[in-house]
């Protein structure tokens, strides 16, 4: 199992990094550079990438090694992920060199054995790049690999850079990988990385638009502890927000933003769920807020642009008298994207991702507990996950009494209440009967989306209201869109009622099911 951390750096820090008294601090002898080459294999139709495994080989001196690396995970620029390695006699990939380190049976064994695999594979891209390596030994104990790659991944007459630092765990705990990197980063600008080589090597081959990551579902064994419970958690939310920063920073899909800035809102409600006996770091919470506040106003003026104000178009007989308004909105929402997309992009951003990681990994809560307290983490997650969901159903349940009286900030209450529920029950659907829970969901998201819609009015309301008092020359066509846009609260209020309803008569999921 390899188990790496990924940073960035700009060519021009360099010569700075080489010069970190870190490097002559915790080194046990002189750097050792070489110069790698390596050839990634696939069949034309991509069949290793469409099952997540990548096949290299790479020439190291006069040695040709081969190397399979298939699955795994990363989060916070962590890389982990099985890996198979032996030496073979040329640059040809050899299988059943490879098959014969793989358990019989397992899916990257049935993988490799598809009839006719060895005879389709072919060079897809190259990487060459110099590798000058330190070998690390931490104050605990624990040792570190770290790599300098410099060079270039090509495919065809097209290329694009390599310069990164990888720090690669030999033996000890993964939280000192962060440790490092944080060290690092107090004179040295550097970047997380959630890409390997490969995958930007493929990103070459076949170029494709940003993908749009969304919550992926979380898989919790009946007999977790309620911090193993916390620690996966947070992993699936830290996946499903970095998932969408490549969409954010390179690209223009609105959902980009919004998927990331929910899976930012997944992680706090995860730490709001453990808050009372996990408490979160200052430092940490307060970077949580910064990346918020900017995610936030990025999506507010998207919506606006996108949905909310083109839904007041549509009902205005002279459209006309709202094209100034509209080429506002969307000049506001591309400045506030660019300012989400530079946060994200920044060292600051980066820092937030390392300080997550040693805090995660490292388990850094336990310092700041008491003996009854650590005793609490070793308590069955499912006890625990079923008192939070009846919490927060008792709670919702009592916010929503009366629903259709209720005033636009009671309403908003009553959404922040199920969208806490939401996410909490399918953090735990695990533990829960699959059909009840399937519908829950499902009633809970209609009644959600219901008022997500009345909350996207009143912030178009704030928004046009900002509008018309930094621009007069609008102010007009602002109060056309607010009245446009209000036209139809009370029919939205019956709506909000009916799906309420519907929502009361099911019965909740809080029942385990057999495994």
């Amino acid at each position: 199992m390899e188990i790496e951390l990924k940073l960035l750096l700009a060519p021009a820090d360099v010569s700075g990094f080489k010069r970190h008294p870190l490097l002559k601090h915790y080194a046990t002898g002189k750097p050792q550079s070489r110069q790698l080459t390596s050839i990634y294999f696939d069949t034309p139709d991509l069949y290793l990438q469409k099952n997540h495994t990548a096949l290299r080989v790479r020439k190291v001196g006069t040695r040709w090694v081969q190397t399979c690396k298939s699955g795994g995970q990363a989060a916070a620029g962590l890389h982990q992920r099985p890996e198979w390695e032996s030496d073979i006699r040329s640059a040809a990939p050899d299988l059943p060199a490879l098959q014969r380190l793989l358990e019989s049976g397992t899916p990257v064994a049935e993988l490799l054995s598809a009839p006719g695999l060895a005879s389709r594979l072919q060079p897809i891209f190259t990487t060459q790049f110099r590798r000058t390596i330190w070998l690390l030994r931490s104050q605990a104990g624990d040792e570190v690999e770290l790599a300098l790659d410099q060079g270039e991944i090509r495919h065809g007459d097209s290329s694009v850079p390599i310069s990164e630092i990888e720090l690669e765990l030999k033996s000890g705990a993964a939280a000192s990988l962060f440790e490092l990197a944080l060290a690092l980063q107090h004179t040295v600008p550097l970047r997380a990385a959630n890409a390997s080589k490969a995958e930007r090597g493929y990103a070459l081959h076949s170029p494709q638009p940003p993908a749009t990551v969304k919550a992926q579902p979380v898989k919790l064994a009946s007999e977790l502890t309620l911090e193993q419970g916390f620690q996966i958690l947070l992993g699936n939310c830290l996946t499903h927000m970095q998932g969408n920063e490549d969409g954010l920073v390179h690209g223009v899909d609105p959902e980009n933003l919004h998927q990331m800035r929910v899976g930012l809102r997944r992680l706090r409600a995860v730490l709001n769920l453990f808050k009372k006996i996990i408490p979160v770091p200052p430092e940490i919470s307060s970077q949580l807020d910064w990346l918020g506040a900017k995610l936030g106003p990025a999506r507010d003026w998207e919506v606006l642009a996108i949905a909310t104000l083109a839904d007041a178009v549509r009902h205005c007989s002279d459209q006309a008298q709202l094209e100034n308004l509209q080429q506002l909105t969307f000049s506001e929402a591309g400045r506030y994207r660019h300012a989400a997309a530079t946060a994200v992009n920044s060292r600051a951003y980066t820092r937030l991702l390392l300080m997550l990681g040693s805090w995660i990994e490292g388990r850094r809560w336990r310092e700041q507990l008491s003996a009854e307290q650590l005793t609490v983490l070793s308590s069955p997650l499912k006890k625990f996950a079923f008192k939070k969901l009846t919490g927060l159903q008792e709670k919702l349940l009592k916010r929503g009494r009366r629903i259709k009286q209720h005033d636009a900030a009671r309403r908003h209450r009553i959404r922040i209440a199920a969208k806490k529920m939401r996410y909490a029950t399918e953090f735990f659907e695990a533990y829960l009967a699959p059909k009840r829970s399937h519908a829950y969901v499902g009633a809970l998201g209609d009644l959600q989306d219901d008022l997500g819609a009345a909350n996207d009015r009143s912030v178009a309301d704030r928004l046009l209201q900002q509008i018309a008092d930094l621009h007069p020359e609008l102010a007009e066509s602002c109060i056309l869109a607010r009245n446009l846009l209000g036209c139809d609260q009370k029919g939205n209020k019956s709506e909000t009622a009916r799906l309420w309803q519907r929502f009361v008569a099911l019965k909740p999921p809080m029942k385990t099911h057999s495994r």
